[in-house]
């Protein structure tokens, strides 16, 4: 009994939202009685499964999936809403044409947003805070690190790999990370005691 009237309401929500967009074409209701009924509530369920995927607002499935009716009603024959959902058919590929512009149409409006220019960039924050912490280290190798501890830091920080290292300072790779273990465990310490 139940499914029975859930069935019946989405064929007149499928019959509504049709007859909506005919009238918004001025088409004529004899086209719209061509139109298979199963066809539009098929086309209607899949829309729907498609908002869902998309995380449109639930309040726009409606208003959507009318304007995809209307799209199709202006590119196709009734005749061919039966094609519409099979697979590798031009009728689907223009379901899918109709489905993705409406769906973009709706994310673009729902991202828009007017500009303000009270707002920081939040780019210069996180780099200035970079410079500090950089800064901090600096002054810390000064304080607590040997000459060749420092230069290790400084490669490691610009990117170079271990070995690139142990070439540049003609040392053993074994040695270069040694001297960049302990001066780790050097800016450690220095920055626990402060």
């Amino acid at each position: 009994m139940i499914t029975n009237l859930k069935q019946r309401n989405r064929h007149y929500l499928a019959a509504v939202v049709l007859g909506t967009a005919l009238a918004t074409l001025g088409g004529d209701s004899a086209s719209a009685q061509e139109i298979p009924g199963q066809a539009m509530a098929d086309v209607s369920r899949y829309c729907t499964a498609c908002w869902r995927n998309a995380r449109l607002p639930v309040d726009r499935w409606g208003d959507c999936t009318q304007e995809v009716f209307r799209r199709l009603l202006e590119r196709l024959e009734p005749a061919a809403w039966n094609q519409v959902l099979l697979d590798e058919s031009a009728e689907r590929r223009e379901l899918m044409r109709a489905i993705d512009a409406v769906k973009k149409r709706t994310q673009r409006e729902r991202r828009w947003s007017p500009c303000n220019d009270a707002v920081a960039d939040p780019r210069e924050t996180h780099e200035r805070q970079l410079q500090e912490e950089r800064d901090a280290v600096r002054q810390a190798a000064d304080a607590v690190l040997t000459p060749r501890q420092k230069q290790i830091v400084n490669l490691t920080c610009a990117g170079w790999s271990v070995a690139d290292m142990a070439k540049e300072l003609s040392t053993s790779p074994a040695r270069v990370s040694d001297e960049k273990y302990k001066a780790i465990h050097k800016l450690r310490a220095h920055f626990q005691s402060a």
